[in-house]
């Protein structure tokens, strides 16, 4: 689950690759926005206002700004996930 699951899933995969020995996650990934989108029903929507935590490029601070969203469309829009 990212925001931008293409551009961080290679570092991802290369870490875990490099450290692990293998890639628990596999090769499939969901994308914020587009499941945002498809959970108010309109392709114009962003996600992005729905981040507490100030957006500033900083792993830690991104990762935490993009698991509040998720939980808001958990809590309020009725996303069915598993923790």
């Amino acid at each position: 689950m990212s925001d931008n699951n293409g551009f961080d899933w290679s570092f991802v995969n290369w870490y875990l690759h490099h450290f692990v020995g293998a890639n628990p996650f596999g090769h499939t990934s969901t994308n914020l926005g587009s499941l945002y989108k498809g959970l108010v029903k309109d392709t114009f929507q962003n996600f992005k206002h729905l981040r507490r935590t100030k957006h500033t490029h900083d792993p830690l601070n991104d990762a935490r700004g993009n698991a509040e969203a998720l939980m808001h469309m958990r809590d309020a829009l009725g996303l069915k996930i598993k923790l």
